[in-house]
């Protein structure tokens, strides 16, 4: 089984052969970004793996910085401009500035140009009824317009078209037809066939980009394996770290939008339900940004729709993510006031920090860390890249500020470490929990290295450091399962009187699911679920699960039942008198994967580590400090380790503060405590 989480910065491959876990690390290409994944590959070596399973922010990245194709936007006369209103949604810190616009908005970075949004003449009602046919002449006349303009993709999204989709199906053979066969075109009956406009043609729209972004890169991937001599499935992982086959992802590839992070919390669940903590806070801490999610009892939380920027909202099912522009690769810089900033900009794979001795110029956290002493220089990234100590030194006496040298470097790493902190307190206040009963895992190739000293600002449990931290994510690709999956919207008040329709609607979709799959799914059990809310509300408690057999008048009063109960759960209120509106109906088919294993060790009394040698901390106070330093491939399960101390392994660094200890557990992971004994 091989996995790969292609970030910003850094590719990450982890394969499993015979419960041995061998890794690597392969710069990112945002040139080639195929070429990173095939160069792991080829080091791990292919030609023995049932499964590749994939993941990657490429799409994302290109998203946030608008690398994008040019693409058009075909919506019903009259409603062009719901891209650049979304759902008229400020956040709070914008609701009395004047100027504040939307990233994505018309005065800003629009996603789809105002002139490459047509409105097209035509008009279905509620219940999806024909009000205005589908003006073919009109159509013709718009498409010729974007044929002139060379787009190379369309995202077609008709008022009400989630309930019958003949007017979207037409355009699009309108649009082949004047454009093209080989125009990328989404329709949003097919891609998300939800209630909400917004949401639905912001979807749609991701989702001819991400056809653009992905088919070529896809199929050069695929390829590019053949050639190597992997002959089994290639996977992409989707937004909530489910897998589904290549094929089946690029066509609707919209899911696969966001994984990498998705992929760590599933990893985190996955080793803490082996080293027996089912309350977890995951925290991991990449090149650019620090991803953090919460796990209450085992669960990882789930959404039914996420935000890529404020009020830029796609339909698809994600694990709830929260990202604070604060990582290894954030960029030190100075206010207006003289003092330092760091983040949220990023030096990234290229040039990289300025120690990386790629050209940048500018210091970074990483920067900061190797004039600490916490790197070792000669060992980075598995001893690839050797880092230049003085190029860091030059990048903090470059900054323009009164604040002394020593003090540049302290401030920065005590900041990186101070706004991840923030993140993952916003994180577990805002679902209501106990900071003080959860355990932060901290991962990614920097989480080692800043997370431990959150100890010092939070009341935390303990920090674990798990094993291949720098590659944790890839590892949460051979711990989930491939999972396939329907939806459909339609707003029916639950009663006797509509049981049947919801049935026919489930019946519905289980049967498209089963007939896509064929023999493989005879004997899967489908899981089913809902959308609902108190008639009158205006928002959804999503996944309120449907019990086992038919839905039928004597059984639907179960299923309102546990809509209540679900509400409850979520809001800490219950309101059984008011009626219950179901909105999005979903079912999923599972087929289970072979997973990476954690067995643990026998328990062992702890005992002291012995050091390898020492090292020199600088800037962290007023004097030079001692620290003590070990391989972690050396500890044994017991071992114990009293900071302030460095534990180095081959792509990931950790280092235990001073009053802080470290003891290695029964799988592998570090745990790291506040305070003198472990």
């Amino acid at each position: 089984m091989i996995g790969v989480d292609v970030g910003g910065t850094f590719t990450d491959v982890v394969a499993i052969r015979d419960g041995r876990v061998e890794v690597t690390k392969v710069p990112s290409s945002r040139t080639d970004p195929a070429g990173s994944v095939v160069e792991g590959a080829r080091r791990l070596g292919v030609d023995d793996s049932a499964v590749f399973n994939h993941a990657s922010t490429m799409g994302l990245n290109a998203v946030l910085e608008r690398r994008l194709p040019k693409v058009a936007f075909l919506t019903t006369d009259g409603f062009r401009d719901v891209l650049d209103r979304g759902s008229v949604h400020r956040p709070l810190d914008a609701q009395t500035d004047p100027a504040w616009r939307r990233t994505f908005g018309d005065a800003a970075r629009p996603l789809v140009p105002r002139y490459l949004r047509r409105g097209i003449r035509e008009r279905l009602t509620a219940d999806g009824s024909e009000l205005i046919a589908l003006d073919e002449a009109q159509t013709r006349r718009e498409l010729e317009v974007l044929r002139r303009c060379e787009v190379e993709g369309v995202a077609i999204c008709l008022l009400n078209a989630y309930v019958n989709p003949a007017h979207e199906l037409r355009l699009r053979e309108l649009v082949h037809e004047v454009l093209g066969a080989g125009v990328a075109v989404s329709i949003s009956s097919a891609t998300s066939p939800l209630a909400k406009e917004y949401e639905r043609a912001s979807t749609t729209v991701i989702d001819v980009v991400m056809k653009l972004l992905f088919d070529g890169y896809a199929r050069e991937l695929d390829a590019e394996l053949s050639g190597l001599g992997f002959g089994g499935q290639l996977n992409f992982a989707d937004c909530a770290a489910n897998l589904l086959p290549w094929q089946e992802a690029l066509e609707r590839p919209f899911r696969i939008l966001f994984a990498g992070p998705a992929a760590g919390t599933v990893s985190s669940g996955h080793l803490g339900a082996a080293i027996g903590r089912a309350n977890l806070l995951c925290a991991d801490v990449g090149g650019t940004s620090t991803d953090v999610s919460i796990i209450v009892d085992g669960r990882p939380f789930v959404q039914n729709t996420f935000e890529i920027e404020h009020d830029l909202i796609i339909n698809a099912l994600s694990t709830e993510v929260s990202s604070v522009g604060a990582g290894g690769g954030s960029l030190v810089s100075v206010s207006s006031a003289g003092g330092i900033v760091v983040g949220p900009g990023s030096a990234g794979a290229e040039p990289g920090p300025a120690c990386y001795g790629r050209g940048g110029t500018r210091p970074t956290v990483t920067d900061a860390a190797l004039l600490i002493g916490i790197l070792d220089p000669e060992g980075f990234a598995g001893g690839e890249l050797s880092l230049d100590r003085d190029a860091s030194e030059r990048a903090f006496a470059a900054l323009d500020t009164p604040v002394p040298h020593g003090e540049r470097i302290r401030t920065a790493y005590r900041l990186a470490v101070a706004h991840m902190a923030e993140e993952i307190l916003n994180v577990a206040v805002r679902h209501g929990v106990d900071i003080r009963d959860f355990t932060l895992m901290a991962y990614g190739a920097a989480g080692g290295m800043l997370l431990p000293a959150a100890l010092d600002l939070l009341p935390l449990r303990e920090v674990v450091i798990p094993p291949h931290p720098g590659l944790f994510s890839a590892l949460g690709l051979l711990s989930t399962d491939q999972v396939y999956s329907e939806s459909e919207s339609a707003y029916v008040v639950f009663g006797a009187d509509t049981a049947e329709h919801v049935e026919a609607v489930y019946a519905g979709m289980e049967a498209q699911l089963r007939a896509r799959l064929g023999p493989a799914a005879a004997d899967l059990p489908v899981r089913r679920s809902f959308d609902g809310r108190l008639v009158g509300q205006s928002w959804e408690t999503p996944f309120v699960p449907i019990p086992d057999g038919p839905i039928g008048p004597h059984t639907i009063d179960q299923v309102v039942a546990g809509f209540h109960d679900a509400y409850e759960q979520r809001n800490g209120n219950r309101f059984d008198a008011f009626p219950v509106e179901g909105v999005t109906y979903r079912v999923e088919l599972v087929i289970p994967a072979e997973k990476v294993e954690y067995v643990p060790a026998d328990p062992v009394e702890p005992y002291p580590a012995a050091p390898e040698g020492t090292t020199t901390l600088r800037h962290l106070s007023d004097e030079p400090v001692q620290a003590e330093w070990f391989t972690r491939a050396n500890l044994g399960v017991g071992a114990t380790v009293t900071g302030p101390a460095v534990i180095r392994e081959e792509l990931s660094t950790t280092f235990v503060p001073d009053g802080h200890a470290a003891t290695v557990g029964r799988c592998g992971e570090i745990i790291i405590t506040a305070g003198r004994t472990a």
